[in-house]
């Protein structure tokens, strides 16, 4: 994918952290947006998570599959993770690793029963965290759209440095597994109106595929 008079190469910005820049096609993405929003409309809608202490996120955010709450997954299933979305995990990890690399990060049988739907409208973030939950330390898949970010790679000590700020555009992906499955990382800008407005988004939109490790699913 070319933009501006440079090409953004994809990087692997910490062992087991890959960001493919472009990686979605335009139909595809649009097809993830609709999608995205007729989750919206099941049972479990985008909602602002209230933090055990009494914040609130300022992203809105729904689950497939099984359900989180801070800091941890319910034995429940609001809307159910769809095999196309698993399929597509699937393929990001390919992508991201190749086959070989595929399986020395613990991606060969990647099976997620959890996604993880984020909404930024303008003026939302995401503060530096860990993806604790997991008890699988198989590869979280990141695919995002609309809006630019930068996304904050950390590291596994701490929320400060040191840490990597990337920028993801509409279609990219990243995924990290491996040594860099537990880092901390974080959304700390979005620049709004920088969608492409073919995709019918304000906002932007960020669907990251996990692995529990649960196995007594509902």
């Amino acid at each position: 994918m070319t933009e501006g008079l440079f090409p953004r190469e994809r990087a692997t910005v910490a062992p087991g952290a890959v960001h493919v820049p472009g990686w979605l096609p335009t139909g595809r993405q649009r097809e993830l947006v609709d999608a995205c929003r007729e989750w919206g409309r099941g049972p479990v809608p985008y909602r602002q998570t209230v933090l055990p202490g009494g914040g609130v996120m300022s992203v809105r955010s729904l689950c497939l599959g099984r359900q989180w709450v801070p800091y941890r997954y319910l034995d429940s299933v609001g809307v159910p993770l769809p095999e196309w979305l698993v399929a597509l995990g699937r393929e990001a990890l390919v992508e991201a690793y190749g086959d070989e690399a595929y399986e020395a990060y613990g991606g060969g049988g990647f099976a997620p029963d959890t996604a993880l739907v984020n909404f930024y409208a303008p003026g939302a973030r995401m503060g530096m965290h860990q993806d604790r939950e997991e008890r699988s330390g198989a590869p979280v898949v990141s695919l995002s759209l609309g809006d630019r970010c930068v996304f904050r790679f950390g590291n596994e000590e701490g929320r400060g440095r040191p840490y990597r700020d990337v920028e993801l555009a509409s279609g990219d992906l990243f995924v990290f597994g491996g040594p860099s499955r537990w880092v901390h990382h974080g959304v700390p800008k979005v620049w709004p109106g920088t969608a492409d407005p073919a995709l019918g988004l304000t906002g932007r939109l960020n669907i990251t595929l996990r692995e529990t490790g649960l196995r007594d699913s509902p």
